[in-house]
């Protein structure tokens, strides 16, 4: 059987809808994991969500990306001040998650969010990334390392620059032409007025607001399939996420 590559978008500590996504999308033995960051911060199981990847890890071929979320938990873990801005942009419930987690625990859930890759290109040179970049010259070029987790540039660019321009590639902005497909997170759908991935010109948008009011989404990027959980905030019926 085919080797699926199977794209998942920002959890936001929502473990119940990742388990549900993943039982929906039929994971198989050979399938490719690739997680777009931003695995806490919004709902109560953050701490809870690392565990499963860890777990998930050692079935099926996964890589991990780092969102700018994960960012802020990794410097608390690490043992710095915890930013204020990400105590209220999701990290409370993120601290309250750890409660009962002994210090080895933490540790190796550092060790998790040490690892996380800024970016990963496949064999098809398809980028995955958790935001975007700014470089000409792609993200290996990227002056600023956290843009990757911060930049929210290329998928406005690519928004614009879709429809009549787009059928003109000679109009397109370099970046756009540096890989066949981007699949990014970051920027909820919802925004948009959607719960569904969205397309831009060569970008995909796989975050579909699961920290607010919207659902967890899978994409295979072959095909472009995609799966979505039920809205997380009927999953999580007594908790608010970030939804203000």
């Amino acid at each position: 059987m085919k080797q699926r590559t199977i794209v998942i978008g920002d959890i936001h500590g929502a473990l119940k809808a990742l388990v549900q996504l993943l039982e929906r999308v039929g994971l198989q033995r050979d399938d490719r994991l690739i997680f777009l960051g931003d695995y806490v911060d919004g709902w109560s199981q953050s701490a809870a969500v690392i565990d499963y990847l860890l777990e998930l890890e050692q079935r099926y071929s996964c890589f991990f990306i780092k969102g700018n979320h994960d960012a802020w938990c990794a410097d608390w873990l690490n043992g710095l001040e915890a930013n204020p801005s990400w105590l209220v942009h999701g990290g409370q419930m993120t601290v309250n998650s750890y409660a009962t987690f002994s210090d080895a625990e933490k540790r190796e859930h550092l060790h998790f969010f040490k690892r996380l890759q800024n970016y990963y290109v496949d064999e098809e040179r398809r980028l995955f990334i958790h935001a975007g970049f700014s470089s000409m010259l792609g993200p290996e070029e990227e002056h600023y390392t956290s843009s990757a987790s911060w930049d929210r540039s290329l998928w406005e660019m690519a928004l614009r620059m879709d429809g009549p321009v787009r059928k003109n590639s000679a109009l397109l902005p370099q970046r756009l032409h540096l890989y066949p497909e981007i699949f990014i997170g970051h920027t909820p759908t919802i925004y948009y007025g959607t719960d569904v991935p969205m397309h831009g010109c060569n970008v995909w948008n796989i975050d579909t607001g699961a920290a607010f009011t919207g659902k967890l989404s899978a994409m295979d990027v072959a095909t472009h399939t995609y799966w979505q959980s039920d809205r997380v905030q009927a999953l999580y019926p007594q908790e608010k996420g970030r939804n203000k």
